[in-house]
C-alpha cells in the first residue's frame, strides 16, 4: 500500500498491528483468510464491518487508531496547514521540503522560518504535483505523509534503523 492509515487493527493487550491479508475469492481460493466477495457476502446479510473482521479474524480483533505514527520525521498535526499557518509543525514540514528540494530541483527552495506564506504554497503545490496528489497548495494528512516518506527516501533515514 502506498497510504499510510491512521487505524489499524490488533488485539487487546498488543501493541503492535495484527497483518490481515485476504484474496478476492474467486479467482484464488485462501483458506481461513478474508475475502474480498466473501466479505461482500457478509456485508449484503447485514453484517458492520467490524463484525466482518471478527468473523475472519475472531472476536478479540479491534480497529485503533494511532496517534502517532513512529517511523517517520514527524506526525501530523491533525490538521491542514495552508497560508497563515504557523509553528513548529509548518517549520517542519518547511525543512523536510527544503531537504527534497535538493533531489528535485523542480520544487523552489523556500525558508523554513515557522510561516506559511505564498512561497510555501508554491512548493507545496509543486511537490504536490510531481508526487500525483491533488494540487491546493494546502498540506493535508495524504500530503504531510507523502513528504514525510520523500523526506526518508532522499535522506535515507531509514537505514539508519
Amino acid at each position: 500500500m502506498d497510504d499510510i492509515f491512521q487505524n489499524y487493527l490488533s488485539r487487546p493487550n498488543v501493541k503492535q498491528p495484527i497483518l490481515t491479508q485476504y484474496c478476492d475469492g474467486q479467482r484464488v481460493s485462501c483458506p481461513n483468510w478474508m475475502s474480498q466477495w466473501g466479505s461482500k457476502d457478509l456485508g449484503d446479510q447485514g453484517y458492520s464491518f467490524i463484525e466482518i473482521l471478527r468473523y475472519y479474524y475472531g472476536s478479540d480483533m479491534y480497529v485503533n487508531e494511532a496517534d502517532e505514527i513512529a517511523g517517520i520525521p514527524s506526525s501530523w498535526p491533525r490538521e491542514d496547514l495552508s497560508i497563515g499557518s504557523r509553528g513548529e509543525k509548518v517549520r517542519q514540514m518547511q525543512s523536510q521540503l527544503v531537504r527534497i528540494a535538493r533531489a528535485y530541483p523542480a520544487i523552489p527552495v523556500i525558508a523554513a522560518d515557522g510561516i506559511y506564506g505564498p512561497r510555501t504554497a508554491e512548493a507545496v503545490e509543486i511537490f504536490q504535483s510531481i508526487f500525483g496528489l491533488p494540487v491546493t497548495g494546502v498540506v493535508d494528512y495524504a500530503t504531510w505523509y507523502k513528504i514525510s516518506e520523500i523526506y526518508v527516501g532522499v535522506t535515507r533515514i531509514a537505514e539508519l534503523f
